[in-house]
C-alpha cells in the first residue's frame, strides 16, 4: 500500500532555532513529532538559497547538473521531478505556497502543465515576502487572489482541505506545503505572536556580537506561528487515522544568520545558513524518538520518497535513498555532505565557495584558497577557526580530499561565477542576481 506523503517546509528556519536544540523558542508541536519519529541532527543545505534549493528537492540533482544556481530562473520542464513521478506512480498531487521555480516573474501566473512539474492541485505564488498581504493563483484559475491575515495560517488551511478530500479519492495523496517565514521580513506578523518574544529580552547567540534583536524576536515569533500550524496538520492526520500510513516531514531549504558571525541571511558556510531542522514520521520507523547524526543533504530527499512510494528513481537523480536509514535497515555511520555557493548574488558578495559537513566537521574553500575549518563537537558556535593550522594539517587534508572526491563526482571544475552564468547564458546585475519583477 502506497503512502500518503506530507511535506511541510519553510523558507529559512535554521536547525538552531528550535526548542529541539534548547533554543528559547516555543515548538512543541516540533518537539512532539520528534517524540514520534526521528531527528537527523545534521541536516545540510546542499545550496543555502532559495531557488537553488527547490530546484535540488524536485529533482534529486545537484545545481550544476539541473541547471538551477541562482534565483529566479525557471526549472526546465525536461528533467523527471518528485511530483511528475508520484503523479505517474498514481498519486493525487497538490502545491500550497511559495513556488520560486519558474523565473523572474515573482507573481506571474503559472498555467497548469509542464511548469507545474507535477502537481495538480494549486494554491502557490511564484514568490512573494508580504505575509499579511501575500497573493496566490489557486488551480487553473489565472486571477490573483490574496491569502486572509497571515498567509502561513490560510496556506494551512488550503492544505488541510486538500488532506480532507481523501475522504472521496482512494488515491494516495502527496502533498508539498511551502510557507515563506521565518524568511524577512521578520516582524510581517499578527501582534500576538511578536509579543511573545519582547525585543529587549529575545536570545541572542554567543557568536552574535552586535545583535538586532528587533529582527530576532520576529523570528522567533515567525517559527512558533509556524509551529502551530504544524500541529494542526498533525491533528488532522491523527484524527483521520492516517498517521499510520503517511510520511510526514518538516524542515527547511536554509537557514538565517540574523547576525551570527557579524552576516546575514544565507549563502555561507556557517552553520546558521546551511544546517536545518529534519524531523520525519514514516512508515517502518525504527528508533522512534531518536535523533541520527549522519549528514544527509537535501538532494536525497527526491529518491527517497520515491522510495516510500515504491515508484522507480529515475535515471540522472544524484541524491541517495534514505528510507532504509529511517527503517532501521541502514546504520547510522558517518557520511559527508556537500554544500557550496557557485555564483554569489544579493545579500552575499563575496567569493563562490564549495564546503564539506560531516557529523562533526565542517570545511570550506574559497576560490582563493582554504577558508574555514571547525569542530563543532568542541565549538558548535564556530568561533574557532583552525585553517592551516599546522596541529589540524591532517584532518584538513582528509577534509580537502572528500571536498575534491566529491567535486569531480559532481563534475564540478570549481571556477569564477562568470564561468558558470556565460554556460548556461543567464542575464544577471550588478549584484550577481537574476533581475526580476514582483
Amino acid at each position: 500500500m502506497q503512502p500518503n506523503i506530507v511535506f511541510i517546509f519553510s523558507d529559512q528556519h535554521r536547525a538552531c532555532t528550535t526548542s529541539l536544540e534548547g533554543a528559547a523558542v516555543v515548538t512543541p508541536n516540533l518537539e512532539r513529532m520528534a517524540s514520534e519519529g526521528i531527528v537527523m541532527r545534521n541536516c545540510i543545505s546542499n545550496a543555502p538559497v532559495c531557488t537553488p534549493w527547490r530546484a535540488a528537492f524536485l529533482t534529486g540533482q545537484y545545481p550544476l547538473t539541473n541547471g538551477v544556481f541562482l534565483n529566479d530562473v525557471r526549472l526546465s520542464t525536461n528533467i523527471p521531478t518528485l511530483g511528475n513521478c508520484l503523479k505517474a506512480g498514481g498519486y493525487r498531487t497538490g502545491y500550497v505556497g511559495k513556488w520560486h521555480l519558474d523565473g523572474n516573474k515573482r507573481a506571474g501566473y503559472i498555467p497548469p502543465g509542464p511548469r507545474r512539474q507535477g502537481w495538480d492541485e494549486w494554491a502557490v505564488l511564484n514568490c512573494t515576502h508580504s505575509y499579511l498581504k501575500s497573493r496566490y493563483y489557486l488551480n487553473d484559475d489565472d486571477q490573483i487572489r490574496q491569502w486572509d491575515g497571515y498567509d502561513a495560517i490560510t496556506q494551512t488551511d488550503a492544505a488541510v482541505d486538500f488532506i480532507n478530500k481523501a475522504d472521496d479519492d482512494s488515491r494516495p495523496f502527496a502533498l508539498v506545503l511551502s510557507w515563506g517565514p521565518p524568511h524577512n521580513p521578520y516582524r510581517d506578523i499578527p501582534d500576538a505572536y511578536l509579543d511573545q518574544y519582547p525585543v529587549d529580552e529575545a536570545e541572542v547567540r554567543p557568536n552574535c556580537e552586535t545583535p538586532n534583536k528587533e529582527e530576532l524576536s520576529g523570528y522567533y515569533a515567525h517559527v512558533t506561528a509556524l509551529d502551530e500550524q504544524l500541529g494542526r496538520i498533525q491533528d488532522l492526520l491523527e484524527q483521520k487515522d492516517l498517521m499510520e500510513n503517511t510520511v510526514l516531514i518538516y524542515t527547511s531549504d536554509h537557514g538565517d544568520m540574523v547576525g551570527s558571525h557579524g552576516e546575514q541571511r544565507k549563502q555561507k558556510p556557517w552553520d546558521e545558513s546551511i544546517r536545518v531542522p529534519f524531523v520525519i514520521q514514516c512508515p517502518g520507523l525504527k528508533g522512534e524518538g531518536s535523533t541520527l547524526q549522519k549528514p544527509i543533504n537535501m538532494v536525497d530527499l527526491m529518491p527517497t520518497l520515491l522510495s516510500f512510494a515504491g515508484i522507480d528513481i529515475p535515471d540522472g537523480v544524484e541524491g541517495r535513498d534514505l528510507s532504509r536509514l529511517f527503517t532501521g535497515g541502514e546504520p547510522d555511520g558517518d557520511d559527508v555532505a556537500l554544500t557550496m555557493c557557485i555564483t554569489p548574488f544579493a545579500e552575499y558578495t563575496g567569493l563562490p565557495w564549495r564546503g564539506v559537513r560531516t557529523s562533526r566537521y565542517t570545511y570550506a574553500r574559497r576560490l582563493d584558497g582554504p577558508w574555514l575549518l571547525y569542530d563543532n563537537e568542541t565549538d558548535p558556535y564556530q568561533q574557532n577557526n583552525m585553517i592551516d593550522q599546522p596541529e589540524y594539517a591532517a584532518l584538513q587534508e582528509e577534509l580537502e580530499g572528500y571536498l575534491i572526491r566529491l567535486l569531480a563526482e559532481r563534475d564540478d571544475p570549481f571556477e569564477p561565477a562568470q564561468f558558470y552564468i556565460d554556460k548556461w547564458g543567464f542575464e544577471v546585475d550588478e549584484k550577481g542576481a537574476v533581475p526580476y519583477t514582483n
